[in-house]
């Protein structure tokens, strides 16, 4: 695969803010703790200036005694060589989750949502109800734009900054007991009463506010032409996310006739691999006549679509995608050219790739920006679409703002680092990261990254090791610092190997890597994990008598199934983990997964979603599990964990723990939820792999 930038080599010191700053040597001599987790800073995304000289970006951190993630907006200077450049400015200050920055056209101003509240305001804009605003780029009191009643959704400010588009939500109640569920509305019905979406403008000159659509469906998603002519919209009959599976919609509104087409959607509903595909990324070339878009399957290969238009006649069409490179999403046009990049998965890395040439109903190569050892998880272009800014993690450090740098003015760097958001893991003795391999029992190459405590030498001989495993399974764990409540970066730094499998179906290993976990959960990547322990044990990195596993989700799922296959795990922590296939094909928000992975219905396929569950194979568990669960779990609805528990408490007499969290869905995000798994975890794994009494941290109380 040709690369647009050749790069001479990947140095650590061109990612790592302190080698960048001078070099200096760094002196790492704190040993990681749980509450370390806490200090960490998140960049959830960045957007480069119409004139690229200024990076917004949105970052996450943790502000006790708040119990839930802060997102703040900030900035930072693009342009500006390390020695003279300013420090980035943070803009706003409370805590109401501010979000998706958009640059004014002056690149002096940026919009964003906020949801602020102030006591005793029961009217727009301080009532906590969302929000956009609007700051300027060297500070002050943020403005509020709209002042709509029940807040906005999402929104979109026009090219030419004299027009806000945004969303806003409008209950409906339509079918046969209409009556009866208007009059009753404080019961919950199955159907028949939902949340549809209009879309409105507003002119930023008048002040005068505008509906174009009220169609009654479901809004996930807008994007405006450039040129203004087009607004496209993903929908949705409801909004509930199983109507997103299969039922899911691309509409183009027309603002001259004001009336709605929706584009032909053959390519993912009739030609497509599953017809429970839903599309996602909508992004409009700069001309206005092409629409890039990608369409997301459980368990088979993204793609992505470009439908173009001819006049008035338009049909998408398929990209060709490289095999080995899984689509994530991102997509965005580089700058005015016909270039689209987005980003994707490819051994363990997120890289930004761009398409060339993607008109006329052609395409050219796909093409990395971002070689190396490292993960992208956000990049955005200038008007220009040069030296584009990007969200970067490597192996050694957390993410930062970058820009990448073109390498006919660059030496060996990549990229130039605007931001140093944890200066704190300088000090961190920072677990040891590689990647490494081993043969499938078919033969298959699999890999997965292993980290190892910081000062372990391999002559010290076995460590105790946790097998951690990703969820997904469409997904993958990266090669890069990943400080998670799940075990990277803290089991490590309390003296265990630490395996993430990147096992049958994991994404950015091949098309066929991939979809070989259809029609096999709880089977051949059950193999392909177990293949990795033997690997380990076999290189004398883990002590065969000190085995551990450990996941959420899918990787919970798994977690289940390894121990009804396997009896020399002597501990494990299963997170929101599926036991029955038939009960999760039932009860979740995204049933299409199941129906993917079984290849039917259980009507259809009963042999398939009982081979696929680790019910019947509960009586085989003799490992001690601790299992942890989300009260509000939509996902993976807690019936399983409690199926789990009284299997193996009541019926078993295998030890176990129930830890049920309060208020919390499929992923924690309370502070103190957080907090009580990574100590359970840890008591767990003290106690059952290195025979060390623990006192047991508090419990959450169940629900």
């Amino acid at each position: 695969m040709k690369q647009r930038f050749t790069f001479k080599v990947l140095l650590i010191g061109t990612i790592g803010l302190p080698a960048a700053l001078g070099g200096e040597e760094i002196k790492r001599d704190h040993d990681i703790t749980s509450d370390d987790y806490f200090s960490l800073a998140i960049i959830t995304g960045c957007t480069m200036s119409p004139d690229g000289k200024y990076v917004a970006y949105t970052e996450m951190r943790w502000e006790p005694p708040a119990e839930h993630r802060n997102t703040d907006l900030w900035v930072v200077e693009a342009a500006a060589t390390a020695a003279d450049r300013p420090k980035p400015r943070r803009l706003t200050f409370d805590p109401t989750a501010d979000g998706s920055p958009q640059w004014g056209p002056d690149g002096r101003s940026i919009y964003f949502t906020s949801s602020p509240k102030r006591a005793g305001e029961t009217l727009p804009p301080w009532d906590g109800k969302t929000q956009v605003w609007r700051v300027s780029v060297d500070g002050g009191e943020p403005t509020p734009v709209t002042r709509v009643r029940e807040g906005v959704g999402a929104f979109e400010l026009s090219r030419d900054g004299q027009t806000l588009y945004y969303t806003v939500g409008a209950e409906h109640v339509a079918d046969d007991w209409h009556d009866l569920k208007s009059k009753y509305k404080d019961l919950t019905y199955g159907h028949g009463v939902h949340q549809f979406t209009q879309v409105w403008k507003l002119d930023l000159q008048s002040w005068r506010a505008e509906k174009l659509v009220d169609e009654q469906r479901a809004i996930g998603q807008m994007a405006v032409a450039p040129d203004a002519s087009k607004i496209a919209m993903l929908t949705t009959p409801t909004e509930h996310l199983i109507s997103n599976e299969g039922q899911s919609r691309l509409d183009i509104f027309d603002v001259k006739t004001k009336k709605i087409a929706a584009l032909p959607d053959r390519l993912w509903r009739a030609d497509a691999p599953s017809p429970y595909g839903w599309l996602d990324g909508l992004a409009w070339r700069a001309d206005s006549q092409a629409l890039a878009f990608a369409v997301f399957f459980d368990g088979y290969p993204s793609e992505i679509l470009v439908a173009e238009w001819k006049g008035d006649d338009v049909m998408p069409r398929k990209l060709k995608r490289p095999d080995g490179v899984y689509v994530t999403g991102g997509l965005k046009w580089r700058g005015e050219a016909a270039d689209l990049c987005l980003l994707a998965d490819e051994r363990a890395c997120s890289r930004v790739f761009c398409v060339r040439n993607v008109s006329g109903g052609k395409s050219g190569e796909w093409e990395s920006l971002t070689p190396g050892d490292v993960v992208v998880s956000a990049f955005s272009f200038g008007r220009s679409g040069d030296e584009p800014a990007v969200v970067i993690g490597d192996p050694s450090n957390t993410y930062d703002v970058a820009i990448l740098l073109d390498p006919q003015f660059a030496d060996s760097a990549t990229h130039n680092l605007l931001t140093n958001v944890n200066p704190q893991i300088n000090a961190w003795k920072l677990p040891q990261i590689e990647t490494i391999t081993w043969k499938a029992d078919d033969g298959a190459e699999v890999s997965g990254i292993l980290e190892l405590p910081p000062d372990h030498k391999r002559s010290d001989g076995p460590l105790p090791m946790i097998v951690e495993i990703h969820g997904g399974p469409t997904a993958c764990t990266y090669s890069a610092m990943s400080f998670l409540i799940y075990g990277r970066t803290l089991m490590p730094a309390k003296g265990y190997a630490l395996l993430s499998p990147n096992y049958r179906g994991s994404t950015g290993y091949g098309d066929k890597f991939l979809t070989d976990l259809i029609g096999h959960e709880n089977d051949i990547e059950v193999r392909d994990i177990l293949k990795g322990v033997d690997a380990l044990v076999e290189r004398g990195i883990a002590d065969p008598q000190r085995l551990g596993v450990m996941g959420w989700s899918n990787g919970g799922f798994l977690t289940n199934c390894l121990i009804t296959k396997d009896q020399r795990f002597k501990a494990a922590s299963s997170g929101a983990g599926v036991v029955d296939q038939v009960i999760q094909w039932g009860i979740e928000d995204t049933p299409g997964h199941v129906i993917n992975y079984m290849q039917g219905f259980p009507w259809s396929r009963t042999q398939a979603y009982l081979k696929a569950s680790p019910t019947f194979a509960l009586d085989k568990i003799r490992t001690p599990t601790l299992i942890h669960v989300g009260a509000n779990d939509a996902r993976v609805p807690p019936a399983h964990s409690r199926t789990l528990y009284r299997a193996l408490k009541e019926y078993l007499k295998v030890p176990t723990e129930l830890v049920v969290y309060p208020g919390e869905g499929h992923g924690l995000t309370k502070y103190k939820s957080r907090q009580a798994k990574m100590e359970w975890d840890l008591a767990w794994f003290d106690r059952y792999l290195r025979d060390k009494p623990t006192e047991e941290p508090a419990k959450p109380r169940a629900d």
